[in-house]
């Protein structure tokens, strides 16, 4: 039989700060976290705004000298996960190691260290590039210091499927506890690929957002006039732990996750299928994994990326497997107010979804100011809703056909 899987634990760091409540209050309050881009030079760029965190101190959990031995991405996830860990009152001395993990989700990792080592490799030679470099710029660092940190033996890997790497973490552990593999996994994504080379290679793909003059404004899901995403920076953790595991110490329960879907395109390698297909698979394969209606879904945050094609495919694909309930059940999109972290937006975009079940709040959708007709769901625009919400979807989209939807809801 299935053990059941609780969220106990929230960490996040953002443009619109380091606390959870402090996202949460701004994103009711309709805040946004983008503005002109700082922690780079961008004056020659033809994009010179995103949703960067140049005050990011990781000292509070890291101390200085390890932190100059970390890559930015793996410094937000060890903040992330230090936050989510403290927030679920778990004590990891008295726990049996073996029995908690970590599993993680980014993007692209490294992408700072790489662009550092390159350029001493080729302006000062091959013995000056750091001994550093692959422990810092390796996909899995983040999830190998959080165990070492932490002293966790049981199940660490990561995950990389671009945009949906921190869902489909998420799947993971989720399984993970399912199947009794481990009793507490401490699982999301994290990013830092706003970097010249990021910037850059976004930009001239014609992916990003070019409002310069009102960066603001800029991350518009689902309105007529957006023309790309914001890029964003960041991380988001979550603490799943097994449900009597969690009940037996006591734990504050937020949520429980009550099932997981994913698929792949088999499509190009960057456009979404026009009608969704792949992502409305994974959407019904999260149904269908946990025995549940599409009528059963009160809430849904989407990908929603402010892109002209993804946000309509994803429209197309809650109309197919939602039927006539896609225009009752609500839905928002969280990257109007802080940008797309990537790798980590689904670990943040987690944690916002189960604050709406947790608070029975929809988050809003900012700058939807003049919808798209062919995006003519609940999304939302600019004003939170009060709502019951038993059970809500978060969906991840990511480059490489890559689909995966999660589900959480009240404790049942």
């Amino acid at each position: 039989m299935k053990r059941r899987v609780v969220v106990t634990g929230l960490g996040a760091i953002t443009s619109l700060g380091g606390e959870v409540n402090v996202l949460w209050d701004g994103i009711l309050a309709g805040r946004s976290g983008v503005h002109p881009l700082t922690i780079l030079d961008v004056s020659n760029f033809k994009v010179r705004f995103g949703s960067d965190i140049p005050d990011f101190d990781p000292g509070k959990y890291v101390d200085a000298k390890e932190a100059k031995r970390l890559d930015r991405f793996t410094q937000f996830a060890t903040y992330a996960a230090g936050k989510a860990i403290e927030d679920s009152g778990i004590d990891m001395a008295v726990e049996d190691p073996y029995r908690c993990g970590v599993i993680l989700g980014s993007g692209i990792g490294g992408l700072s260290e790489i662009e550092i080592q390159v350029e001493r490799l080729l302006t000062k030679g091959p013995d000056r590039v750091s001994p550093f470099t692959i422990p810092k710029l390796m996909l899995n660092a983040a999830g190998a210091n959080i165990s070492i940190c932490h002293g966790m033996k049981g199940p660490n890997f990561t995950v990389a499927t671009a945009c949906a790497s921190a869902t489909n973490a998420m799947g993971d552990a989720f399984k993970c506890i399912q199947y009794d593999d481990a009793d507490v996994i401490v699982t999301g994504g994290t990013e830092a690929a706003i970097t010249a080379m990021g910037v850059a290679g976004f930009q001239n793909m014609k992916a990003l957002s070019t409002r310069n003059e009102e960066p603001t404004r800029a991350s518009r899901p689902f309105d007529a006039d957006r023309d790309g995403f914001v890029m964003a920076e960041g991380a988001g953790v979550l603490v799943f732990e097994e449900l009597e595991h969690a009940k037996r110490r006591g734990a504050k329960i937020y949520a429980e996750v009550l099932g997981y879907g994913a698929s792949g395109d088999a499509g190009h390698i960057t456009q979404p299928d026009e009608l969704g297909r792949g992502a409305g698979r994974a959407m019904a394969n999260a149904l269908r994994d946990g025995g549940w209606n599409p009528s059963d879904i009160d809430y849904i945050n989407a990908h929603g990326t402010s892109t002209p094609l993804g946000d309509k495919a994803e429209t197309q694909a809650v109309k197919g497997v939602f039927g006539d309930h896609a225009y009752k059940v609500s839905i928002s999109s969280t990257k109007g107010h802080i940008g797309h972290a990537l790798g980590a937006s689904g670990g943040i975009e987690m944690i916002l979804t189960v604050l709406a079940v947790h608070n029975d709040v929809v988050p809003p959708t900012i700058n939807l100011e003049n919808p798209d007709p062919a995006c003519d769901l609940d999304y939302t625009p600019n004003q939170p809703k009060q709502k019951r919400i038993n059970m809500a979807m978060n969906n991840s989209f990511g480059f490489g056909g890559h689909n995966a939807s999660i589900l959480c809801g009240k404790v049942r």
